[in-house]
């Protein structure tokens, strides 16, 4: 296995025309359909880098910004953008085009953290990064930064130290009223 790699040499994409049986009650194509297609493009990419089965750690931040229709072809694009000692942060892309017009929308981005294992099930390094050029450094710095809010927030909301009276002002004027014993 080679010690580094560029992210291109693990990109993957897959589209896929969405169908009556992927919709919503609402008529639109079902998010947890799209989310099952982003879990696959981010397992087939991580799995290209670290040349070994991957497992889904976490999802940061699903936005669903636009609808898509049956009908549509869905395109999904996945590429390696941080890499850590057994884990990989995959950004996946998702645009919807209208067959039609020919328009294609912007649907959703996010990140997937994907951990690679061995035939035990145990956690195995992953093949670092190459950084090319300057937005596979500003991807690579979003990700350890996002990472790092992520580890911060953990600790700061951990049951043990979480502190009430520090947190009375914060929630003033939320939808909530506090009965504490």
């Amino acid at each position: 296995m080679k010690t580094y790699k560029t992210s291109k040499a693990s990109r993957t994409s897959i589209t896929e025309l969405m169908q009556p049986s992927h919709s919503n009650f609402g008529g639109k194509v079902h998010g947890g359909y799209i989310l099952n297609l982003m879990d696959q493009i981010a397992f087939a990419c991580a799995s290209k880098h670290s040349q070994s089965y991957c497992v889904t750690a976490s999802v940061n931040r699903v936005d669903f910004l636009n609808p898509v229709e049956v009908g549509d072809l869905l395109t999904l694009k996945g590429s390696i953008n941080y890499t850590g000692k057994t884990s990989m942060v995959v950004g996946v892309r998702v645009e919807s085009e209208n067959i039609i017009t020919g328009k294609k929308t912007h649907c959703n981005s996010s990140y997937f953290t994907m951990v690679a294992k061995d035939e035990n099930g145990k956690n195995i390094p992953v093949p670092g990064l190459i950084i090319t050029d300057k937005q596979g450094m500003r991807r690579f710095a979003r990700s350890k930064e996002r990472k790092l809010s992520a580890m911060d927030r953990d600790s700061k909301y951990e049951s043990s130290n979480f502190k009430v009276n520090e947190f009375v002002q914060f929630l003033e004027g939320e939808n909530m009223q506090l009965d504490l014993d």
